[in-house]
């Protein structure tokens, strides 16, 4: 880091060939098309080595990064006019009957990338963050602007809708 911080290229190379291919995988997972991912990754590495001076290393580089990736993944799906709409309260609470017990599942991963995918963008994206980023969900409220609660029931809703999916073997 302190390489970097002097502006040597070898020392950002490194560190791009270290992390690139995680942080691709974070960006591809909010944003599911190829070509933008890799600009958006190629944007998350110049705005980090642009701010590197700023880097204090209580976290490590690598949730830095991650970080400065998740901010400009969520920065595209905005401009893509991607809405998160409040639900409504009334469906803030489960029914015994509405609950799909899961330990009855066994799927391949392809199966339930496929049924993550054809989420509606704004679902895919709270999924993503929390499942494989591991986000605490009121900070992905934070994140997105919208209210915990809805993060909560979105994520629920997400998650029937794709168990759902695996069961009926609707996944395409």
């Amino acid at each position: 880091m302190e390489r970097c911080k002097k502006g040597e290229t070898s020392a950002f190379s490194a560190l791009y060939h270290l992390h690139s291919k995680e942080v691709y995988n974070t960006i591809y997972r909010l944003v599911p098309h190829t070509g933008e991912a890799e600009d958006l990754l190629q944007e998350v590495f110049v705005a980090a080595f642009q701010a590197i001076h700023r880097f204090e290393n209580t976290g490590g580089f690598r949730a830095w990064i991650k970080r400065i990736a998740i901010n400009h993944s969520i920065s595209w799906i905005r401009k893509q006019k991607v809405r998160w709409v409040e639900l409504e309260d009334k469906d803030s609470y489960l029914k015994e009957e509405e609950s799909i017990d899961e330990s009855e599942f066994v799927f391949k991963v392809a199966e339930v990338k496929k049924a993550i995918d054809q989420l509606p963008d704004s679902n895919r994206t709270i999924v993503q963050l929390y499942l494989f980023e591991n986000i605490p969900q009121e900070e992905i409220a934070q994140i997105l602007g919208i209210s915990y609660n809805n993060v909560r029931i979105q994520y629920h809703r997400s998650k029937q809708k794709i168990l759902k999916s695996l069961k009926e073997g609707g996944v395409a």
